[in-house]
This record gives structure tokens, C-alpha cells and sequence, in this order.
């Protein structure tokens, strides 16, 4: 298949892909839009590009609508991207969006996945615990996001290592694996989930966005690291759902 059959394929799913990720009228493609609220200093919302990726099947496309719908679907492999947009409402009057990009995992689309990295300010690599290939490949994924997207001083973005199916009995990759490659990659963090479960969905994102914004503000003093053990494992502390310290909705 030529590289024009390739983009016009890619183009197709990607509409397809937005209208299912878009199906909540609080949900949308957005776009590379990171500038329109750069823009304005005084401006209390903020908007940030993350990443996920990871090999085709480890349930990326499913993890993202479980967090932004808060309900779980099976997804066919995704060609080219989707997008979704999730709204957080913190308690200083400060909207965080994230522009969440599920990124296509077939080694064939490398070329033109790269291109939608730009201007990442953080990201989430994926693999199956059930799935030996899929835990190989992380050290592939994570140089390829440090390859092709920086932070502004030159520093690589903040990647989170998530190791999905969890509720599977086959499971393959255990947490001193995981904790191993953690360190060696330079994660900020790790945790095992179930998307289908609903298992550690919301902990970790949040982790996510406390770590961006920390980064943004060129903080040097990280409350994030209060929230991972020694082997970098996410553990927050136990919220209601409706806590004060975050107020989530899409």
C-alpha cells in the first residue's frame, strides 16, 4: 500500500474513530489547539496534549473511554489517532483539560505517528500483563516518544507505564518486572490496571496531572513523589470520589 492509500486510510479512521470518542457532547477532537490558551497568562484554564501509546491490542482506545465516559467498550486497532478531550475542576477555580491522544499502534504507521507527538506534555505507555511481546516493546515505545518530543528545556516528557488486563488469569509480567523497567526507562511512575474492571483508572491519571503541572511550573519540590513507593509504584491516598482535591467531569 502506497503512503497517499496509507493517509487517506488513516484520515478515514481517525473521523470514525473522533465520531465514537466524541459521542458525549462534553468529549471532542480538538486539534493541535495547546496554543489558544497559552496564549493568555491571566487565563485560569489549561490545556495539555498526553499521549498514549503502546503495541496494537493492549487496550489503549478502551482505557481513555473508560476514563472519559467512565464505561467500557472493546475497540477494534486503531489506525492513525483518536482524540478525546477530558475536563478536570480543581479546587482553586482551575480548569486542567487534557487533550488525550490515542495513538495507533502498528509498527507501519511509525512515519506518521511521530508526527502526532508534537507538542506532548505528557504520556502513557501502555502494555497487556498477559501479553510477553507487548511488555518487550515498552523500552521501543519510550525511546521513540523521548526521540521525538521534548519538553521546552530540552528535558524528556513525563511518561507513566501503565500495564493493563489485570483481571485476566494468564497473566505473564509480574510487578518486580515492571518496577525493574521502570527504573531503567526513567518512568516517573508505574501501576497495573483493568480497564474492564475499572480497576486503578482515575489514581493514576490524576498522579498524571499533578506531575504536568509540577513540570510546567518548573517545580522543583515534587509532591508527586509523596505518591509513588520506592520501586516507583502509584499509590495515592484513599478520596472519595467526589473529594475536594479533585472534582473530575467530561
Amino acid at each position: 500500500m502506497d503512503g497517499f492509500r496509507v493517509l487517506a486510510k488513516c484520515e478515514q479512521q481517525r473521523q470514525f474513530g473522533a465520531n465514537i470518542l466524541s459521542s458525549s457532547p462534553r468529549v471532542t477532537e480538538m486539534g493541535d489547539a495547546t496554543s489558544n490558551l497559552d496564549d493568555d497568562p491571566s487565563n485560569n484554564n489549561k490545556l495539555f496534549k498526553v499521549l498514549v501509546v503502546g503495541n496494537p491490542l493492549v487496550g489503549k482506545s478502551s482505557f481513555v473511554f473508560r476514563y472519559v465516559h467512565g464505561k467500557y467498550t472493546r475497540f477494534q486497532a486503531t489506525i492513525g489517532v483518536d482524540f478525546a478531550l477530558k475536563k478536570i475542576e480543581r479546587p482553586n477555580k482551575e480548569t486542567v483539560r487534557l487533550q488525550i491522544w490515542d495513538i495507533a499502534g502498528q509498527e507501519y504507521f511509525g512515519s506518521l505517528t511521530k508526527l502526532y507527538y508534537r507538542k506532548a506534555s505528557a504520556c502513557i505507555i501502555m502494555f497487556d500483563v498477559s501479553d510477553a511481546k507487548s511488555f518487550q516493546d515498552v523500552g521501543k515505545w519510550k525511546h521513540d516518544v523521548d526521540q521525538n518530543v521534548q519538553l521546552p528545556d530540552g528535558r524528556p516528557i513525563p511518561c507513566m507505564l501503565l500495564g493493563n488486563k489485570t483481571d485476566l488469569s494468564n497473566r505473564r509480567i509480574q510487578d518486580e518486572d515492571i518496577k525493574s523497567l521502570c527504573r531503567d526507562s526513567s518512568f516517573i511512575g508505574w501501576s497495573t490496571i483493568s480497564v474492564k474492571d475499572n480497576t486503578n483508572i482515575a489514581g493514576p491519571m490524576m498522579f498524571l496531572v499533578e506531575r504536568i503541572l509540577e513540570t510546567e511550573n518548573k517545580s522543583n519540590m515534587c509532591k508527586t513523589d509523596l505518591f509513588t513507593t520506592s520501586d516507583g509504584n502509584i499509590r495515592l491516598p484513599d478520596e472519595p470520589e467526589n473529594s475536594s482535591r479533585f472534582c473530575c467531569s467530561i
